[in-house]
């Protein structure tokens, strides 16, 4: 058996690190350690999907089963943009940002740095006038 700790970060890295929390857990790292103690199952993580859920089963020596549906649906991955033309700077998307993907100052246009968006979506529902929309990772 692995110890605790070398545990938790074969857990972590398994996982998709989109810090969305549709597990229940304020992001991946949290999710992980529950995971380790006991206290969750393997089947919580949309993101990750059937195949997530199987590879979190193998490591923990556990039935693999099917994720759980009712969290969210597994997508395609996708990154955040900006409307540029509709954004008035409130900053409520930057707040709402769990990896600091998002910059720009208040009263100003803001931005998502592509390659550190994780497709969590949690900025959508923060921003008041709908300026951020979902599109797919451009290979």
């Amino acid at each position: 058996m692995l110890p605790a700790s070398d545990l938790v970060e074969r857990l972590d890295r398994l996982l998709p690190q989109t810090q969305c929390g549709q597990c229940g857990y304020d992001g991946c790292r949290p999710y992980a350690e529950a995971m380790a103690r006991g206290g969750a199952d393997i089947d919580r993580c949309p993101p990750g999907g059937d195949a997530g859920a199987r590879v979190l089963a193998k490591l923990l020596g556990v039935a693999p089963k099917p994720y759980d549906r009712s969290r969210g649906a597994h997508k395609s991955a996708e990154v955040a943009v900006v409307v540029e033309a509709d954004c008035i700077g409130c900053t409520k998307c930057i707040q709402a940002c769990p990896v600091d993907a998002i910059v720009g100052a208040s009263k100003y246009m803001h931005a998502v740095i592509e390659p550190l968006c994780t497709g969590c979506e949690l900025c959508v529902p923060a921003c008041p006038v709908d300026c951020i929309v979902m599109l797919p990772v451009r290979e």
